[in-house]
């Protein structure tokens, strides 16, 4: 194994086949990254999405994909120009990787490419273990799904981040008021045909309590360009409010248990949250109305527009369950 990689491999309690692969993902998402930057990606583009949160603000869950936006619009930008350097990294990493793009049957401004690997081959590049191997059906292909957006909304703001393996490098990327839009972005307008992304709503708890700074405006610039905001007036704070209730309202909850737990990091406490969200808090919630004063917390801890000095919590409750459940989590676990 080479020196960077086993440095890398390092930071992780590997114990099973899940958190091997998730490890193994998020090395090569890490080697992507320094492949892209070497191919001066980043002078155009910028890092968003879940994974962006995990891998550069250390939000405590794994993440799949790789989101990316242009700076600016351009119907010129060809991303299989970075295949080169992805697969030159990677090699140079002793992963086997090949890059394929995604030919899509209805034109989007959404261009996308697979990572693609074999996954037995490479988690014996991490040196994994001849039990955990013996689990891999032959022929499993381990894949990360890249996508640049060529025509993003307008009113978003970057920063330069820096990761240190496999060696010190610079990432451009949304900054988090804009990365957090994104994501409500994605709670209220997502459509995975009746089901929800239990990891979406996460993360949403992760921003609450970690950085609660939205920028609204953003947001609703986001909903324009996808028709989920047709109004005339913009997006107001009780506008949005009156929308993430509703979502909030509507969650089925162990769909969310069910959806996010292969991506948490065991021992850190956050399953036994999903523990209180599944067998305590929301069926009571769901019969005193509970739930709803959640969702009042969660909004309670998100400042609109870059007035992060101004948020409060937006209520006080007596409610026993939510007193003794809630709360507590919030305290002791970060979320």
């Amino acid at each position: 194994m080479y020196e960077a990689v086993a440095r890398m491999l390092s930071k992780y309690e590997c114990r099973g086949l899940n958190e091997y692969l998730n490890a193994l993902r998020e090395i090569l998402q890490d080697i992507a990254l320094l492949g892209l930057w070497r191919g001066k990606f980043f002078e155009k583009a910028a890092f968003y999405g879940g994974t962006a949160l995990r891998l550069l603000h250390g939000l405590d869950r794994f993440s799949e994909d790789m989101d990316f936006s242009l700076l600016e619009p351009s119907d010129r930008f060809d991303l299989t120009n970075y295949f080169t350097f992805l697969e030159r990294e990677t090699e140079g990493f002793g992963f086997d990787i090949r890059i394929e793009g995604i030919d899509k049957a209805v034109h989007t401004p959404v261009q996308s490419a697979f990572l693609k690997a074999d996954t037995r081959n490479q988690l014996l590049v991490i040196e994994t273990g001849e039990e955990i191997l013996k689990a891999i059906p032959k022929g499993q292909i381990l894949k990360i799904k890249l996508e640049v957006d060529t025509d993003p909304p307008p009113g978003f703001a970057t920063q330069t981040r820096y990761l240190l393996q496999p060696v010190p490098f610079s990432v451009r990327a949304f900054v988090l008021p804009d990365l957090f839009a994104g994501k409500m972005h994605a709670i209220l307008c997502r459509r995975w045909k009746g089901r929800v992304k239990g990891r979406d709503w996460y993360d949403l708890v992760w921003y609450a309590a970690q950085h609660p700074e939205l920028h609204l405006s953003h947001l609703e610039q986001r909903m324009r360009q996808t028709g989920d905001w047709k109004e005339d007036a913009p997006l107001t704070a009780e506008r949005f409010k009156e929308l993430l209730i509703h979502a909030i309202h509507s969650l089925d909850v162990g769909q969310i248990r069910k959806e996010v737990e292969p991506f948490l990091i065991p021992g850190n406490g956050y399953h036994r949250i999903l523990e209180y969200w599944n067998d305590g808090i929301m069926p009571a919630c769901r019969q005193t109305g509970v739930l709803k004063k959640m969702g009042k917390w969660i909004i309670g801890k998100i400042s609109l527009d870059r007035e992060v000095n101004k948020w409060i919590i937006a209520f006080k409750t007596n409610t026993p369950i939510f007193h003794h459940s809630i709360i507590p989590c919030v305290r002791q676990y970060g979320t």
